[in-house]
């Protein structure tokens, strides 16, 4: 239990304490909170305000029930109620004056009506699609919708994306090539401790999500193997029983040797590829090409452990693979993520119990905020934006015209390239570009020729410190609304006190917003109400969230989706009837096996008995494990990936001759705007580094802590070197929290994979000097 400090005019929204959710990675890890009034001990005063009780702090709890984390938390979690504080929180509205050219406090009511000119102003001016709008994968479910709604409704924009196409679109445009749909994860965590070896790609979950690593030592425990494939000896591949370590940007020519020595061994599945699937002679054939040793040239891993790999993989009587940012932030990112589905696939280990693909998220919402309408190409539900079905189910749900809604927008990247010049107004929430997108100085560069920027945010962030209007959000303790973590878990966050008198919520701010745009009415700021209507607008969707409500998700610990609503088939006309176009609705796709229950060797399908359907007498159980008899394809068969190695976006060269790689640290989330303003966090990580080999260190003559230049194409970045030989000689790492000159992102490539529009952060080419102290 962590006592953390929290000054400023809170009040407690109960004194008992508070189940609720991390505020920060894709693992939404369970927790409660307490307020503590000032003479430290429970309050009892009643929630709200006025006459609630001043709190002074606030006690997080461990929540052991709760199944993902089982009451375990990291540093960010436990100190995560420190940015609570004034000290270090937006409490005011602010506005940049003509006069000064500051930004300076202002009042809610001018802060709104100057937003509102500005973008109504210019789409009167230049044309409706010159107002862009950048999202969050931290928003909730009901903000990604809202704001999707706002800026296709209210706005009438097609320029609408967010940061989550940096986390895992490229894994989530396979997942879709291949089986029909898109969920993170399509087995529980729990699933991953039980099966017989697990491939990991790209991900350091040791530190990036610390309180999934006991599911890897709960596997190893059980006797499974552990592969993990990562340029640099991390955390967690020390954890590893064979590590792989391929050269930045090889992932695919990995996959596809692994996948050539399953043939030429004989372990290909012939059964399931002949029933359950479609495309193999295809993917084979690419695959041959990629004899062993051509691989081994090409990633530097050794024939003999690549061999090693695919007995420990197939000799299992179960496997996974899951995927992280390493293969997924590359230019072909899409066709990584497919060469290791067809691994899967022609080894038999897909839509089997403990086997499968799956991507391990990042960010907190980042599987429910691109399924609800804050994509550029997508409507709630996981509806395609082009799909003519789509507009007219949700265009009716919203009360208007699907002529009226705009089509397909702008990727994130390519919407932040385009600002001052095609888009010249852009509302910006729960976002911080200026550190976080690929050659951050350019897209800085186009942030300050905006016309009118306005920026909704918990802290003043570096991207907020450039608005000409800056709203002061409440954060994840002070209201209530749902997550949807990486298994596909719908979970819901509950306030436990209530914002600070100068702070508003996001839906709030939406809501007054499209009042003073001419919509008084649909832009309600009850999250509740918000989530009813995500519930009709995604029934009958790939992501039907329609049998799904706050009370089901609290008394159930979170609720699987797809989980279609129940219907009374003698009442076609009911509120519900809508779900039973849901293409999950009637398909044996999944086992509704309980997420913490070991599934069924034979699982039963989703599809429930007939008397089971009679005046909504069961409701859907949710689907914790999908795919299990069929896929989601028309034809219910997985289809592999035809898919070839090519090179990344940008090779070595003599004038580049290393090659750059970036991520994450274990103190530090995202874009540090909220981590960096906590103590404790910045204490255990103070700042950027270039983590190097001693090879490469004495060639340039460095030392240990002495500052060094990573410079690419487009531009330097400066941070004293870490020297390890936990990292290839050829590579350097830089994690990417930070602005200022250790800014990682100030120099990584914006090439977009063709699929996906995914940019490819994880590999350039950069040369090293030595920098001034």
């Amino acid at each position: 239990m962590a006592h953390v400090p929290v000054t400023g005019e809170h009040s407690p929204a109960s004194s008992a304490p508070v189940d609720t959710h991390c505020p920060y990675c894709s693992l939404q890890c369970g927790m409660a909170l307490r307020p503590v009034p000032p003479d430290g001990g429970p309050g009892d005063a009643p929630g709200g305000r006025p006459g609630g009780v001043e709190v002074v702090g606030v006690e997080v709890v461990e929540r052991t029930a709760f199944p993902v984390n089982r009451g375990a938390l990291c540093g960010k979690g436990r100190t995560a109620p420190a940015v609570l504080s004034s000290r270090v929180r937006l409490t005011e509205p602010l506005v940049r004056r003509p006069d000064t050219g500051r930004l300076e406090p202002a009042t809610w009511e001018e802060a709104l009506d100057r937003i509102a000119e500005g973008l109504e102003s210019t789409g009167r001016a230049y044309g409706r699609d010159a107002v862009g709008v950048f999202g969050g994968g931290g928003l909730t479910n009901e903000k990604a919708y809202a704001l999707g709604k706002f800026a296709r409704v209210v706005l009438g924009t097609s320029q609408i994306d967010y940061n989550g196409r940096f986390c895992m679109s490229s894994a989530a445009a396979a997942h879709q090539r291949a089986f029909g749909l898109d969920r993170g994860l399509p087995f529980p965590l729990a699933d991953v401790a039980r099966t017989g070896c697990v491939v990991l790609v790209g991900s350091n979950l040791a530190e990036t999500m610390p309180p999934a690593l006991r599911y890897l030592t709960e596997l190893k425990e059980a006797g499974g193997r552990l592969i993990v494939v990562d340029p640099r000896r991390t955390r967690t591949a020390e954890q590893a029983d064979l590590h792989l370590a391929p050269r930045p940007g090889t992932d695919l020519a990995l996959a596809l040797g692994l996948l050539h020595l399953v043939v030429a061994e004989g372990r290909v599945d012939e059964e399931f590829v002949e029933r359950r699937t479609s495309g193999w002679p295809e993917a084979r054939a690419a695959a041959m090409a990629h004899w062993p040793e051509l691989v081994e040239r090409i990633t530097g891993v050794p024939v003999p452990e690549l061999r090693k790999a695919v007995t420990m993989f197939c000799d299992a009587e179960s496997s996974m693979v899951l995927t992280a940012r390493g293969p997924e932030q590359q230019s072909k990112g899409t066709d990584t993520v497919g060469a290791w589905i067809n691994l899967c696939l022609a080894t038999g280990r897909a839509g089997r119990p403990l086997s499968g693909y799956g991507c391990l998220t990042g960010q907190g919402n980042g599987q429910g905020g691109r399924e609800h309408g804050q994509k550029a190409d997508q409507l709630p539900g996981y509806r395609k934006l082009d799909d003519p079905a789509a507009r007219a189910h949700v265009a009716a749900v919203w009360g208007v015209e699907p002529d009226d809604l705009p089509g397909p927008g702008r990727s994130a990247y390519e919407l932040l390239d385009a600002l001052g010049q095609d888009v010249r107004a852009l509302l910006l929430m729960g976002s911080n570009p200026l550190v976080s997108a690929p050659r951050a100085a350019h897209v800085e560069s186009r942030l300050r020729s905006l016309d009118f920027l306005a920026v909704a945010d918990v802290v003043l962030s570096e991207t907020a410190a450039l608005a000409d209007v800056v709203l002061p959000v409440a954060q994840w303790a002070e209201e209530t609304g749902t997550m949807t973590n990486l298994e596909g878990r719908v979970l819901l966050r509950r306030a436990a006190l209530t914002p600070p008198p100068g702070v508003r919520t996001d839906l709030w701010v939406l809501s007054g917003l499209a009042a003073r745009l001419g919509w008084e009415k649909g832009f309600p700021a009850d999250a509740e109400e918000i989530f009813e209507e995500l519930r009709r607008a995604s029934a009958g969707g790939p992501a039907d969230y329609s049998g799904i409500t706050y009370r089901r998700i609290a008394e159930e610990d979170g609720v699987f989706w797809p989980c279609p609503e129940r219907v009374e088939r003698d009442d076609p006309e009911s509120a519900e009837s809508v779900s039973a176009e849901s293409p999950l609705a009637d398909s044996p796709l999944a086992d509704s096996t309980p997420a913490e229950s070991p599934p069924a060797e034979s699982p039963p399908a989703a599809s429930p008995p007939a008397d089971s359907m009679n005046a909504g007498a069961h409701p859907h159980p949710g689907t914790p494990r999908l795919f299990l008899d069929r896929f989601a394809t028309d034809d219910g068969r997985a289809r592999f990936a035809p898919v070839s190695h090519r090179p990344a976006a940008e090779e070595p060269d003599a004038e580049y001759p290393v090659l750059l790689t970036t991520g994450r640290v274990l103190a530090q989330y995202q874009s540090g705007a909220q981590t960096r303003r906590v103590g404790e966090l910045n204490e255990a990580a103070p700042g950027p580094y270039v983590q190097l080999h001693p090879l490469l260190a004495e060639r340039l003559g460095v030392d240990e802590g002495a500052p060094v230049a990573v410079v690419s194409r487009r531009g330097r970045a400066v941070a004293p070197a870490r020297i390890s030989r936990d990292i290839r000689p050829d590579t350097v790492f830089m994690p990417f929290h930070w602005a200022g000159p250790g800014r990682a992102n100030t120099v990584t490539n914006p090439a977009l994979d063709p699929v996906s529009r995914m940019p490819e952060f994880k590999v350039c080419a950069v040369r090293l000097e030595q920098a001034e102290g």
